[in-house]
């Protein structure tokens, strides 16, 4: 059976703002090494016989964006589905799954977010290895992260007992919304949790059959969107009514938390979403005094900080501990690192005009 990559590019990446923005996500970015986030996950599975070239789900906007980045690493894409309008992870994973049920009949889909950091990739191509004979024989296997903290900004999924005949595969009992300090302390005491990745292995078939089980809303409006797409060469065009028709669910909340057909596999393999500068601080390499620094940034008495410049006037800190500060183009970025969930606040400013210069008032 074939395998496929479904890489997920829908997402606007506006944590890491003012480098990344809606016309330039994250994933596009080569915020972590000199590749794009995008490029890196296309690489994962390349070394990897079974695995054909990747289906990369993203927007209209970005299709050129897909296709440029490939070229520059030397993938070729199976397909480069450009959804209408954005409307979440359940419909985008459908249509790819429907793409290879017309290509293949079906085939293995390997579903992974764009815009995250792998650093152990053996450990993660053995869990793919472990995962495969669950995925053939029809379950629904995600991939829970090992925490090493209590992390209070992802969800989580319950692990139960190891299943019969698959080896280094459990039964996952369900998953959870993210939890309050206490109780992610305990659930990285009690052993039994896992982080949830959002990466997913599992057959087209099995998938779109729990699609029409649990969300046959959903399963409709990808079926419709893509028996009417528009195709030119590896670019594939959902028929835009018919998908837009669809509800905005996650894959989590449409099918992976209802159906009893999901499994786990635990794996620890320097994972990282990079959602916020003080997470992307954290995985960047740093100097004596625990600062990244990106391009045109000096520090003197500092430490701690993630300086990033990109197209922006270059930096000096004196006497800064423990803060982010990026500078671009378009905007200029000043926090504690401890303050990064709060860029999305700055966003919405911004959305709003809030760099508009001020009237000045012609003096009378």
């Amino acid at each position: 059976m074939k395998a496929f990559p479904v890489i997920l590019s829908g997402g606007s990446g506006t944590r890491l703002w003012p480098l990344s923005r809606a016309e330039r996500p994250k994933q596009f970015l080569p915020v972590v090494t000199d590749r794009s986030m995008m490029q890196e996950t296309a690489l994962r599975t390349a070394v990897l016989a079974q695995f054909c070239g990747p289906i990369v789900v993203s927007s209209e906007a970005h299709g050129d964006m897909v296709g440029e980045q490939m070229a520059q690493i030397g993938v070729q894409p199976s397909a480069i589905l450009l959804e209408p309008q954005g409307r979440n992870t359940a419909v985008a994973i459908a249509i790819a799954a429907h793409w290879i049920a017309r290509a293949e009949g079906d085939g293995l889909m390997l579903v992974m977010p764009s815009d995250h950091v792998i650093n152990d990739l053996p450990a993660f191509h053995a869990a793919i290895e472990t995962a495969i004979p669950a995925a053939v024989d029809g379950r629904l296997v995600t991939f829970g992260i090992t925490p090493d903290r209590p992390e209070t900004g992802y969800g989580y999924i319950e692990a139960g007992s190891a299943m019969a005949g698959l080896d280094g595969v459990l039964a996952a009992v369900q998953f959870v919304e993210k939890p309050e300090l206490a109780r992610a302390q305990a659930y990285v005491e009690g052993g039994r949790h896992y982080w949830n990745g959002g990466i997913f292995l599992f057959t087209a078939r099995a998938y779109l059959a729990a699609l029409d089980d649990h969300a046959p809303d959903i399963a409709r409006a990808a079926a419709l969107s893509m028996q009417k797409a528009a195709h030119e060469g590896v670019v594939v065009r959902p028929e835009a009514e018919a998908f837009c028709a669809s509800p905005d669910r996650s894959i989590d909340y449409a099918v992976m938390e209802p159906t009893e057909n999901k499994v786990v596999v635990p794996v620890d393999m320097g994972w990282s979403d990079v959602g916020s500068w003080d997470a992307l601080w954290a995985i960047r390499g740093h100097d004596a005094d625990q600062n990244s620094l990106h391009n045109g940034a000096v520090t003197i008495d500092s430490t701690g900080n993630l300086i990033y410049v990109d197209g922006g006037p270059p930096v000096a800190a004196i006497g800064v501990h423990d803060s982010v500060i990026v500078s671009t183009s378009v905007g200029v970025l000043v926090m504690p690192r401890d303050r990064s969930q709060d860029v999305k606040a700055v966003v919405e400013m911004v959305k709003r005009g809030a760099f508009q210069p001020p009237v000045v008032q012609a003096a009378e």
